[in-house]
């Protein structure tokens, strides 16, 4: 039996690095662990925890092509975060020129969600638990 024991990481490939490490860092709360230049492939490779805990590894590199995100297309949907208070994180956002869709409900938890995008488009979601 395969033993997984969680998410070590997500990579994310960005198009403009200096926009997405702002993002990520400054707006969404991430710190910066490590972070590389690797010359060989004109890439950074920038590693971001959350709470101490590694959770981003984002990716620079020259040209990338898009990924469609919408309409729904195959692959990797979105990333979900979990809040304590999703009126406050949807406050923090906004405040920051971010771009929040409507607070929505899980008809099958009862709990409250919505959804955002990074600077590439990828959709993000921020998810309500209280009792974190």
């Amino acid at each position: 039996m395969l033993a997984l024991q969680q998410v070590h990481h997500i990579a994310i490939i960005c198009s403009d690095y200096e926009r997405s490490k702002k993002f990520y860092t400054a707006i969404l709360g991430f710190t910066v662990q490590q972070e590389v230049y690797r010359a060989a492939r004109q890439s950074y490779k920038l590693d971001l925890n959350l709470n101490g805990h590694y959770l981003i590894e984002l990716f620079s590199f020259p040209d990338p092509p898009p990924r469609p995100s919408r309409p729904e297309s195959c692959g990797l949907r979105h990333l979900a975060f979990a809040v304590k208070d999703l009126d406050a994180s949807v406050a923090w956002l906004t405040a920051k020129e971010v771009t929040v869709e409507p607070i929505r409900t899980d008809e099958h938890t009862g709990r409250r969600y919505t959804f955002f995008a990074d600077p590439d488009g990828l959709p993000l979601e921020l998810y309500e638990e209280p009792a974190l």
